[in-house]
């Protein structure tokens, strides 16, 4: 049907798009965990951390990571960062489809979906970090936890960045990239937690 289609533009499923992207990203936390395990000696400065401490520093961070991470191959699917650039837009069409295959299907809420994932994602690392900053923490875990706060921030300034400029591939690219970064620097935070010793 497609090819019979005149000027019909040929589309890779966003279901697919998104389970080979959330795949990769699955393979490369494996790998870069892998190699921390590996290289990084258990060499960090002990003290009283209690583990419901550990928990909370270690796991909502990346849960909403990987939601707005593979929210993002509907994205790249629909063009939405060319469609619906402006909040008000999509809200408004939002409004009109209410029922059937709305969240993944509807390039509207694909995009609200993801914007919505993206500045719960930011909030959690703000507040992450306002809570750490009340904790005696070694330097490694405090460098982490900033280094999450920067990468963060940037992400976000890139993504509005390339919605407002209209999506120059350079922009796009760097945002991108950003999401793996900030991944990068998620899971090393995890595991410098995880290598912390517990006291109770």
């Amino acid at each position: 049907e497609l090819l019979s289609t005149p000027q019909a533009v040929a589309r890779v499923s966003h279901y697919r798009l998104a389970a080979h992207l959330g795949s990769a990203f699955l393979l490369y936390a494996g790998m870069l965990l892998t190699g921390l395990n590996i290289v990084q000696d258990a060499k960090i400065a002990s003290g009283t951390f209690p583990k419901a401490v550990i928990e909370t520093l270690s796991n909502p961070t990346l849960r909403k990571f990987r939601l707005c991470t593979i929210g993002l191959a509907g994205l790249i699917f629909f063009d939405l960062y060319v469609s619906q650039n402006f909040f008000q837009v999509f809200i408004q069409k939002l409004a009109i489809a209410v029922y059937g295959e709305i969240f993944f299907d509807n390039p509207t809420t694909v995009q609200f979906d993801h914007r919505v994932l993206a500045m719960t994602t930011l909030s959690s690392i703000v507040a992450l970090w306002l809570y750490s900053r009340r904790l005696n923490l070694p330097p490694q875990a405090r460098l982490a936890i900033n280094g999450v706060l920067g990468v963060g921030c940037l992400q976000v300034t890139l993504g509005i960045s390339t919605l407002l400029y209209m999506v120059p591939i350079p922009l796009a690219s760097a945002h991108q990239a950003g999401s793996l970064t900030l991944l990068t620097t998620a899971l090393y935070l995890v595991h410098i937690m995880r290598r912390m010793p517990i006291k109770l």
